[in-house]
């Protein structure tokens, strides 16, 4: 597509969620996009799946690796490791915010499997470089007192962080390349439930697994499992054919803020694309702020402790994973739109029970669950609608906005539901949430039906 503002149809994009007058094919020779496995068939998805896959293992693994190399070579006996890990999240996030948005314009000029394959490749060189830095640093500190391999591991941390930038939405640009519009919906939910999985296995597996590399390679089998695994990703995107050219890929003039002012008028543009970015930033600020909320809710439940609130979170992936695979069975029947509805409708529930028995373990993680569960059917939809929508030409300048808005609902929550919780109370807040959940599924839903009538 190279028209940048097509004239706003009245319908929404033609994929199979939406109603058809037209009844002259036959239901069966429909390509209905509800069996994953055909998407694997695709070499081109295949090969993009598999680097994600383990690119989404060491990426939820690296943060537990910095955590675990603080803990070891930095925090003193008696000290609290909170200011230390603070000093790490910021480090991380930090990219998300100055560099998402910017990302996604340079994305859209470079070929996709460039990008894809030399973020890996990076970030793996950047792990697999931090026990070098660390001998290098050992016992030297800086000026003001803090340990030089420190402030190493976090301009590591920094850096890989921003190559992620990049690779996040060259990813989305490229599924949206290799795979037929109708497969879309499979598409992104088998994305999404292998990045739950990858996140899953983080949470449960990841310290183990430091555990059992480090005994393996002493000294240097933590990084190289991680590294390893970025550099694994990097190998596998070598195959990848996105069928780009550098026609396709041709730009008359350069300017930065005004390729992402054109994002933003594109999306202002469509309005079901927006709406939709919309229902993915406020889903994603309220699975942040249970992140947060995590740790208090495993300190007022009597069966665990404080510190093992990643399970409560693990439990809460694993439902997204399920509302996965659901979107890809129910993606053909229901619209888009209809699908995050159900899914606002049903995190609002679940949310209000999680209020109400919050103090209950096994009563605690059926709502854990069942929000996870309706999460998935609010983000992969709305993921899909944008990826439909999106003409080729402007998608890294959508998907490097879209990536900026989504780290910034996934980061302000952190502080925000802190506080919040301290001033009002844990069942107030997760109540709130539960509004904020049916308040923006009505939103969206109710956008939608606007641009179907006119």
């Amino acid at each position: 597509m190279t028209h940048l503002f097509d004239p706003p149809t009245p319908n929404l994009p033609e994929n199979r969620d939406t109603k058809h007058t037209d009844h002259s094919e036959p239901l069966e020779a429909i390509d209905l996009p509800d069996d994953s496995k055909s998407v694997l068939r695709n070499p081109n998805f295949l090969s993009l799946w598999s680097g994600q896959v383990f690119s989404q293992i060491a990426d939820k693994i690296f943060l537990v690796l910095v955590i675990a190399i603080v803990s070891t070579q930095f925090q003193q006996e008696g000290e609290t490791i909170s200011g230390w890990v603070s000093a790490v999240m910021v480090s991380f996030t930090i990219p998300a915010i100055l560099f998402g948005s910017i990302a996604g314009v340079y994305v859209d000029r470079w070929k996709k499997k460039t990008v894809l394959v030399s973020s890996n490749i990076l970030r793996g060189v950047l792990v697999l470089s931090i026990p070098l830095l660390l001998w290098v640093t050992k016992n030297s500190v800086l000026p003001w007192g803090a340990p030089t391999g420190f402030w190493g591991l976090l301009c590591i941390t920094f850096l890989v962080s921003t190559f992620t930038q990049f690779f996040t939405p060259a990813e989305q640009s490229a599924i949206a390349l290799v795979v037929e519009k109708p497969k879309l919906l499979a598409a992104n939910s088998l994305y999404t439930t292998t990045i739950m999985a990858a996140l899953i296995l983080g949470f449960a597996l990841g310290e183990p697994l430091l555990a059992l590399s480090d005994r393996l390679w002493h000294h240097v089998g933590q990084e190289i499992l991680v590294g390893g695994s970025y550099l694994l990703a990097g190998i596998i995107l070598l195959v990848l054919k996105t069928g780009e050219t550098k026609e396709n890929l041709h730009r008359d003039s350069f300017h930065l803020w005004n390729d992402i002012k054109e994002g933003l008028q594109y999306l202002n543009h469509k309005k079901t694309s927006l709406s939709a970015l919309i229902q993915l930033i406020c889903t994603f600020s309220i699975i942040a702020a249970l992140t947060v909320l995590a740790v208090r809710l495993a300190e007022v439940m009597p069966e665990i402790k404080s510190e093992q609130f990643g399970f409560l979170l693990a439990v809460a992936s694993l439902g997204m994973a399920i509302g996965a695979v659901l979107v890809a069975k129910l993606g053909h029947i229901c619209s888009r739109q209809t699908l995050a509805l159900v899914g606002s409708a049903g995190m609002s529930i679940f949310l209000a029970m999680l209020a109400v028995f919050s103090d209950r373990f096994g009563l605690g993680l059926i709502a854990i669950a069942g929000t996870g569960i309706f999460a998935g059917l609010c983000v992969i939809p709305m993921q899909t609608v944008i990826q439909e929508e999106t003409p080729e030409d402007v998608r890294g300048k959508v998907f490097g906005l879209q990536n900026n808005a989504v780290n910034i609902a996934l980061s302000l929550p952190l502080s925000v539901a802190g506080i919040a919780e301290s001033y009002f109370g844990l069942q107030k807040v997760i109540f709130a949430l539960s509004a904020i959940a049916l308040a923006t599924g009505i939103l969206t839903w109710y956008i939608a039906r606007q641009l179907v009538e006119s």
